[in-house]
């Protein structure tokens, strides 16, 4: 007999195959990762995964919204705003009126807060470095131009389900 459908299928349901489904297998990395750095952040300054985004975000770029931090980390906005008022409780962030339009508040690093992005940095890159050491210099250059063309797909993909 000559049965198709994979082992342990439900009879007459769909089959979905985690191992070979995109979402699934970023999703799975992408946590794996994290959680890995995290220990490098999390023990030594009681940061959360959320939290170090949010900072890291704007050790790069100041004067941004905390919505403008969701949509640059694609994180949900209830969580960023959650990370953003712990930081701005525990002093590591600063929140202000913005220059040029006083209804919109901008967050920055405060001093605090950049003495640990200034020492996190580093081991995030040396943590990369190790991750990524298995991996030749053409073979990185492919894997990001690869993740650079998911992401631009992706927001093709999302202009197109949104337009109809």
């Amino acid at each position: 007999m000559n049965n198709t459908r994979p082992p342990h299928a439900p009879h007459g349901h769909a089959q979905l195959d985690l191992e070979q489904f995109l979402p699934y297998r970023l999703s799975v990395l992408s946590n794996r990762v994290s959680s890995a750095i995290a220990q490098v952040y999390s023990d030594r300054f009681a940061l959360s995964i959320t939290e170090w985004r949010v900072m890291a975000v704007l050790g790069r770029y100041r004067d941004l919204s905390a919505n403008e931090v969701a949509q640059r980390t694609a994180m949900d906005k209830v969580a960023v705003s959650r990370a953003v008022s712990r930081l701005v409780e525990s002093g590591r962030l600063v929140r202000e009126m913005h220059d040029d339009d006083r209804r919109r508040s901008v967050l920055r690093l405060s001093e605090d807060g950049y003495r640990i992005y200034d020492e996190v940095a580093p081991l995030a890159l040396d943590f990369e470095r190790r991750l990524l050491g298995g991996i030749d210099a053409a073979e990185r250059e492919l894997l990001f131009a690869l993740l650079d063309r998911l992401d631009e797909l992706e927001l093709q993909a999302e202009a197109e389900a949104a337009g109809g």
